[in-house]
C-alpha cells in the first residue's frame, strides 16, 4: 500500500543578504589588517561566509572579506556591543563608519576602506572592537 502524498507547505524565504565578491585590491587590504589582527593576544580565526571572522578567546569582533563582502566589496564589519555614546558619535561622524542607523545597542559595524590610507582608521576600529570583547 502506498504511503499517502505529503502536503507541500510553502515556506517563507529569509531574504539572505546579498554577498559581492571582493576585489583584488580589497583582498589585499583584508590580508594586512588580518595579519595585524592576528599578531595580537587570544586572537583566533574562523572562516565565516566568505569572510574570515577574528576572535578574542571565545568572543567574535570582527569580519574580515576573503572572497565575499557583507554591506559591500570594500567593508569590513567590527562587533562592539554595547556601543558607548562617545563611540556612536565618531562612527556616526566617520563618513567610512556605518552604524546601521546609529542604535546604541547594534551588535555590527562596518567600515568602507576606498583607498590605502584607509587601514589606519580600520585598524583603529577594529581595535576598539577588540578592546571590548573581553
Amino acid at each position: 500500500m502506498a504511503k499517502p502524498a505529503r502536503k507541500k507547505t510553502k515556506k517563507s524565504k529569509v531574504r539572505r543578504p546579498k554577498m559581492p565578491p571582493i576585489a583584488e585590491e580589497m583582498k589585499q587590504w583584508s590580508a594586512v589588517l588580518g595579519q595585524e589582527l592576528s599578531t595580537w593576544p587570544y586572537v583566533e580565526t574562523r572562516p565565516m561566509f566568505g569572510l574570515l571572522a577574528f576572535y578574542r578567546q571565545a568572543k567574535i569582533f570582527a569580519g574580515l572579506p576573503i572572497t565575499r563582502g557583507l554591506k559591500t566589496s570594500n567593508s569590513i564589519i567590527f562587533k562592539i556591543q554595547p556601543m558607548p555614546p562617545d563611540l556612536l558619535r565618531r562612527a556616526t561622524d566617520d563618513p567610512h563608519a556605518d552604524t546601521e542607523g546609529g542604535i546604541p545597542g547594534a551588535k555590527w559595524f562596518s567600515f568602507e576602506l576606498s583607498s590605502e590610507e584607509d587601514l589606519r582608521d580600520a585598524l583603529w576600529w577594529l581595535n576598539q572592537a577588540y578592546e571590548r570583547a573581553k
